[in-house]
């Protein structure tokens, strides 16, 4: 019971975050704060929140500031890394680079870890995601230049190694026993 009241209430509270955003982006494309506004903003956030729900994202881990920290600063270095890579494969002269789409299994079966993996994944030049089975929380990357990136198996370990960094900053403790275990048993 008390746990069905504390989702409850959770629930509220995101329902309620969401709204105060969509209000505000209304305003925000209005341009004026008015009271005519902030109703209209009220009713059209209000609808969309009813006829187009959102499905509940769980969020059981905590956050972790160093692995978040280093997390952001790995994402730093590959966004330098990759745009360098793509701005030399844009100029270089010849045939274009053999690209690959490969279907990339995670292991945390969440949809907050799936939005952020290929969030940050699509964020990377040279990477994005072309589809996701949310059922078996498989991500399919397109990768361009694939010789001139490692091949798959690099490419892969790319991708796990986002998502390894992701549970490391927000996962549970079974969350992160699951991509420690998985890495621990890689040869």
């Amino acid at each position: 019971m008390r746990r069905r009241l504390r989702y409850r209430l959770g629930r509220w509270r995101d329902q309620g975050i969401a709204l105060g955003w969509l209000v505000s982006i209304w305003i925000l494309l209005w341009g004026d704060v008015t009271w005519g506004n902030l109703l209209g903003g009220l009713l059209v956030g209000g609808a969309v929140l009813v006829f187009f729900p959102l499905p509940p994202v769980t969020f059981g881990g905590r956050l972790r500031v160093g692995a978040l920290l280093a997390m952001g600063a790995a994402f730093a270095v590959d966004l330098v890394r990759a745009s360098l890579h793509v701005a030399a494969v844009a100029v270089r002269p010849g045939p274009p680079p053999r690209s690959a789409i490969m279907a990339v299994p995670l292991r945390v079966h969440t949809d907050l870890n799936l939005a952020l993996t290929a969030e940050v994944i699509s964020l990377v030049p040279g990477t994005l995601i072309i589809d996701v089975d949310r059922e078996a929380a498989i991500l399919y990357v397109h990768v361009l230049d694939l010789d001139g990136t490692g091949g798959i198996e690099a490419n892969r370990e790319r991708v796990l190694a986002v998502e390894r960094g992701i549970v490391r900053a927000v996962g549970s403790a079974t969350e992160l026993n699951l991509v420690t275990a998985d890495r621990e048993s890689a040869p």
